[in-house]
């Protein structure tokens, strides 16, 4: 039983970090996503990327990248719910997952994540910093592509507006001519007809 536990763990989590792995993310995004639809709730989702992690590894080796990565990694767990996920998505990359959680306060948390990361340079002796890019469903995006695409784009512009910043995903227009319903889904009132 302890065996199966053990390789059952070892499948859904990243070796180095100990954060959660990119199959897992994908699943629980998609669990979480479908319980918000259902219940018409929010889901938020913030990709975070260590600014310049290539010269860190360069100028101070691959233990210390690797060390970097493990304490970015524990100062964002440590700093957020239970219920929230965090994951490696890959290389410098980890993806949050905040359930029940509107935009707004994804976007105070991300910044609150950031200080915490800036934070490790003192320790450290480098600069030690990371962007992030905030999306959410239903607010910027319909799906599960659109939030990942979303929140990557933000990422993206966060990296060209100097980096160790976060950015918010724009916002959905709200508009008159989509059905009835699907308002009402997205939390729109119907108009009772005149």
């Amino acid at each position: 039983m302890a065996l199966r536990e053990k390789l059952r763990n070892q499948a859904l989590r990243d070796p180095l970090t100990g954060l959660y792995n990119r199959r897992y993310m994908e699943d629980s995004l998609q669990r979480f996503v479908r319980l918000a639809e259902r219940e018409n709730r929010e889901v938020s989702l913030v990709m975070v990327d260590l600014d310049h992690f290539k010269r860190l590894n360069d100028e101070h080796g691959h233990a210390f990248g690797d060390q970097v990565l493990r304490e970015s990694a524990l100062a964002l767990v440590s700093a957020l719910r239970e219920t929230d996920i965090v994951c490696r998505y890959g290389g410098e990359e980890l993806v949050v997952i905040l359930p029940d959680c509107p935009i707004e306060r994804a976007a105070e948390k991300a910044e609150a994540l950031r200080q915490r990361i800036e934070s490790l340079s003192s320790a450290h002796g480098a600069e030690i910093t990371a962007s992030f890019g905030v999306a959410s469903i239903p607010h910027t995006s319909n799906n599960i592509a659109d939030l990942l695409a979303a929140a990557d784009a933000a990422l993206y512009k966060a990296k060209e507006a100097g980096r160790n910043c976060v950015v918010t995903a724009p916002l959905k227009p709200f508009r008159l001519d989509r059905p009835a319903d699907e308002q009402e889904r997205e939390g729109y009132p119907r108009v009772a007809a005149e």
